[in-house]
């Protein structure tokens, strides 16, 4: 009911929030210090402006909001982190290409090895990394469904998903392909369509238990790790203006990319009052962005990128995440204590 919303955030939205999230930090490194190469800058908003799935997913089981809502958050949160690691990829690949940044002379060398980066190269990389990371989620997907509708074993079907979650996973990153969007996929055709059709009561009911505890259970050493990652970071009086005005840049480019999808839909669909404001303020940042700032290559940028990632994922977690509760209930959501259904999800 919610596909071209959530389609659209996840895809023209990142996009969006990529660009003026670089804007912002280009133009602040002109006043202030430390001044950013504007593709530098685009690697910054490429791995900030997707919202971690785990963040968003453990925030809205803690609050009561209406059902069609729920899904447009939940949906946008587990796939623009794809879409967001494939268009980090792209403008890394072109930092790389065209202003390594300072690293030593081997690794400058293989920098400039890469070449000029083509419209046809980023095209042919975005196509290749999401596109086949959807459709290898897919063939995967089916071939664990055809095997769980075989049988009615719960145990060897828990096996199966989660057979499925790490070979279709390691299989991506060996074609050099989207993993979280070939998860995405492969995950919403297993938890929907297989849990309806492929699974008796008892299979379903142990499938999804098994699930909600792992996911209990890398939520909490993911946000263990957030935390120990402050030994990971050189802090410096240099690099924190620019990490304090990340903050509320981040939080504008959030706005925009919500705002304009959701204004274009509005011709055709209905959206609940605060639709907005909610998607702007729950998008909260996680593990995923500061994975990508870690797995930068050592340069002159580096510091400030992983220090200014740092200040929005602690503070989208902490500020963000204790006041959406308030936010939710501003807006007084009707409708809104309908929990989903086992599996709906």
């Amino acid at each position: 009911e919610r596909k071209w919303a959530i389609g659209l955030m996840a895809t023209l939205g990142v996009l969006v929030s990529t660009f003026v999230t670089a804007i912002g930090v280009y133009y602040f490194g002109r006043w202030f210090c430390p001044r950013m190469p504007f593709v530098w800058a685009l690697v910054f908003g490429a791995l900030i402006s997707p919202t971690d799935p785990v963040a968003v997913l453990g925030l809205i089981k803690t609050i009561r909001i209406p059902r069609l809502l729920r899904a447009k958050i939940a949906g946008e949160s587990l796939f623009n982190d794809g879409v967001g690691v494939v268009v980090f990829t792209v403008m890394l690949a072109i930092a790389m290409s065209t202003d390594p940044g300072g690293m030593d002379g081997a690794a400058q060398a293989a920098g400039h090895g890469q070449g000029h980066v083509g419209v046809l190269m980023i095209l042919k990389l975005f196509a290749g990394e999401a596109l086949g990371g959807a459709v290898l989620g897919l063939l995967a997907g089916l071939l664990a469904y055809s095997m769980m509708k075989r049988i009615d074993e719960h145990n060897i079907e828990v096996l199966i998903t989660l057979a499925l979650v790490f070979g279709t996973y390691a299989l991506a990153m060996r074609l050099h392909i989207s993993g979280p969007i070939a998860m995405v996929v492969a995950g919403l055709l297993i938890g929907n369509h297989g849990a309806r059709f492929a699974m008796s009561r008892n299979t379903r009911r142990h499938v999804f238990e098994f699930w909600t505890l792992l996911d209990e259970i890398l939520n909490s050493v993911l946000f263990l790790l957030i935390g120990l990652e402050v030994l990971g970071i050189t802090w410096n009086t240099v690099n924190l203006p620019l990490a304090f005005f990340a903050i509320p840049l981040v939080l504008l480019a959030r706005l925009i990319s919500v705002a304009i999808p959701i204004n274009l839909l509005r011709v055709r669909d209905k959206f609940e009052e605060g639709t907005i404001a909610v998607l702007t303020w729950g998008g909260l940042r996680g593990g995923i962005s500061v994975a990508l700032a870690l797995s930068l290559p050592d340069n002159v940028y580096k510091p400030a990128i992983l220090m200014a990632t740092y200040a929005v994922v602690v503070f989208s977690i902490i500020a963000q995440g204790l006041t959406m509760k308030m936010l939710v209930n501003h807006y007084s959501f009707h409708g809104a204590g309908k929990e989903p259904e086992e599996g709906e999800e």
